[in-house]
């Protein structure tokens, strides 16, 4: 305290005889009467005053300075005399008193020996925090506080941005395992760093030439548009742009590609447009956009993402007006009208598309506030229900205006792969709450086991296709992610079973190991066949493309994850030097035209699955288990991971409104 202040204090207090001096002297009177012998002389009684008020000041300055300086106060000055506590506000409730021998009255915070611990250890850290700050460069602390910053002015704009587009508050918490730590072992964490180049290699290069756009042409250097599967143009120039950008945005997050993030948020920000008059495919918008975007808000909370992905959400709704409820395969977004494939058996919708919408609707009513999502998913769980299954098999057709299956056509890849696949992960995604939704996959696995699993005469086990009763002895690539989802599903089945399910699992992944490995390219071929002395190999033209695919990779990684047998990373970095080898160009990754041949010849398309799944799956591979770790995380179809909707979350968010 400054000594100018402490002389009207203590002049008030006592007047000016304090300090030894005369008690008379009038305001208007004479001087003051002469010093007796025994008194102080003016000047010495400043000195005096100084040097006292010099002590006061060093002593509050000392004990303001330490930390929790509020409670030692209370016990130095004040010792064990309480402190007068402010007014109670009206209406106020005084607590009972503790009786006798209900337990032993925590010890005083002030006085006792765990405040003096306390202080000391908040000293410590404060210097250790210190130590810290002080051995970073001044651009590193710029950057430090730079960053600080933005987060605050991110938090006040996402509370804008929520509020202005409906939706409700949401605070958002770290999620568990959205960044993992290095691996320890130098030969994994030189492996991972050299999927993080490819990844990094695979968006620059879209970025300088093909960014705003869908996908990258990567031999032509430009931007490609259309015909992503050849079986459906769902993405054209007059349509949503951006896919390789969202279907990126979590690789970009979980390898801690900062800059690359950056930018991709904001081409969302400013660029990302659905009010556009084109038709698209529900399926293919709803896992690759809807997926996207949630799996970017849940990993970094910028509220941008949460937006888009309720605002795309609301514009597919249209397309679950049917009779049945069963939605159209493609949708112009603008009008809202619906229709299904022309190909499709009797113009019905495909059970791979309208099974694989459940993930993403129940998150999307989760963010938003509104059932309405969450509703059209599961009155599509009540019409199948009320079906007959051949054999207990859904087949891949069902028509949404009668709600009866087209023709009886079962496959667990294309066409039906994914719908199998949600209806585990919906039950694992709820907390294994859905009964209902674990029922449906366990009875469907027993149905595929009994009617479509198969032992080649080699050993090697695939599954088949069922048409009309009759076995097609065929396997699709797509059918490879089976080994993964039969091993993730292991936990929840009856107990005698889980052994056989994790089993069976690695039996296709072997299978799917031995379509790579007998090709020239060690890539694997789009289908391979079991007949005709034939095992694990394509035989016809139109099968032997490899696109980039990631479903071999997936099950490699479920395998790895679940009983860390060393071979499927060593399948896993197989697969990384041919794609090195063969797919990598100057401008990019292409797929192949033919894996058996022993000249390459490119497809000239960079899919972006090849940057959501693919890279991601490998990336994963060779990190530690606590990246997205299963406790938390389910994937959807695109890889783009969801967090796991605890019961005790649900009333903590109900509690905070």
């Amino acid at each position: 305290m400054p000594a100018a202040s402490l002389l009207p204090l203590f002049g008030s207090a006592a007047g000016p005889g304090a300090l030894g001096g005369p008690a008379g002297g009038g305001a208007g009177g004479g001087g003051r009467k002469a010093a007796g012998p025994g008194a102080f002389r003016l000047t010495e009684k400043f000195v005096l005053l100084l040097v006292f008020s010099a002590f006061i000041t060093l002593c509050f300055g000392a004990i303001f300075f330490l930390p929790d300086s509020s409670k030692l106060l209370s016990g130095v000055f004040f010792h064990s005399a309480a402190l007068q506590p402010p007014p109670p506000p009206p209406g106020f409730q005084p607590r009972a008193p503790p009786q006798p021998g209900a337990g032993p009255a925590m010890p005083e915070e002030a006085g006792g020996a765990g405040s003096l611990e306390r202080i000391r250890a908040d000293h410590e850290r404060a210097l250790r925090e210190a130590k810290e700050t002080l051995q970073k460069l001044p651009e590193e602390i710029r950057r430090d506080i730079r960053q600080d910053k933005e987060k605050l002015l991110q938090d006040a704009r996402g509370r804008k941005e929520a509020a202005a587009a409906g939706l409700p508050q949401r605070p958002f918490r770290q999620p568990v395992g959205a960044v993992g730590r290095e691996p320890a072992d130098p030969a994994v964490r030189q492996r991972r760093d050299k999927i993080k180049e490819m990844m990094k290699y695979a968006w620059d290069n879209y970025k300088r030439y093909a960014w705003g756009l869908n996908e990258l042409k990567p031999i032509s250097k430009q931007g490609h548009s259309s015909n992503l599967f050849e079986l459906h143009n769902f993405l054209n120039a007059r349509n949503i742009q951006g896919a390789t950008i969202v279907d990126a945005l979590d690789t970009l997050f979980i390898m801690e590609m900062k800059e690359e993030f950056k930018e991709a948020k904001e081409w969302v920000e400013k660029n990302l447009d659905f009010n556009v008059n084109a038709e698209i495919s529900v399926f293919e918008v709803n896992i690759r956009f809807v997926g996207g975007l949630l799996s970017a808000y849940y990993l970094s909370g910028e509220e941008i993402f949460r937006k888009k992905a309720v605002e795309l959400g609301e514009k597919l709704l249209p397309a679950f007006n049917t009779p049945t409820g069963i939605p159209w395969a493609l949708l112009n977004i603008k009008s809202g009208i619906g229709r299904n494939w022309p190909w499709a058996s009797g113009g019905s919708s495909i059970l791979a598309e309208f099974g694989t919408l459940h993930l993403e609707f129940v998150h999307l009513s989760h963010l938003s506030g509104n059932p309405v999502f969450a509703e059209k998913v599961m009155n599509i769980r009540k019409v199948l229900s009320r079906l007959d299954k051949p054999e207990g098999l859904y087949p891949n057709y069902l028509n949404p205006s009668s709600g009866q299956w087209g023709q009886h056509h079962v496959s667990i890849g294309g066409l039906g792969d994914s719908f199998y696949e949600y209806l585990l992960k919906a039950w694992l995604m709820s907390d294994k709450t859905d009964e209902e939704g674990k029922k449906m996959y366990y009875d469907a696995v027993q149905a595929i086991e009994t009617h479509l699993i198969r032992k080649s005469s080699g050993g090697l086990t695939y599954i088949a296709e069922w048409k009309g009763g009759l076995l097609e002895h065929k396997m699709g690539h797509l059918t490879c992610f089976a080994g993964g989802m039969f091993a993730l599903g292991a936990d929840g089945a009856p107990s005698d079973k889980t052994g056989h399910h994790i089993e069976l699992g690695a039996e296709i992944a072997r299978t799917c190991h031995e379509s790579y490995d007998r090709t020239s390219m060690k890539l694997g071929p789009e289908a391979f066949r079991f007949d005709g002395g034939v095992e694990a190999i394509a035989t016809r033209q139109n099968e032997k493309y490899y696109i980039l695919r990631p479903e071999v990779i997936e099950t490699y990684m479920y395998m790895w994850r679940l009983t860390h047998d060393p071979k499927y990373r060593q399948w896993a970095w197989e697969a990384v030097e041919a794609l090195e080898k063969h797919c990598r160009v100057d401008g990019g990754y292409s797929g192949i035209r033919d894996v058996y041949s022993n000249h390459e010849s490119h497809d000239d398309v960079q899919q972006s699955f090849f940057l959501s799944e693919t890279l991601k799956y490998l990336y994963l591979l060779f990190s530690d288990d606590d990246l997205l770790p299963f406790e938390h995380w389910v994937f959807n179809t695109e890889a783009h991971p969801f967090p796991i909707l605890r019961k005790e979350d649900g009333s903590k968010e109900e509690k905070e409104k």
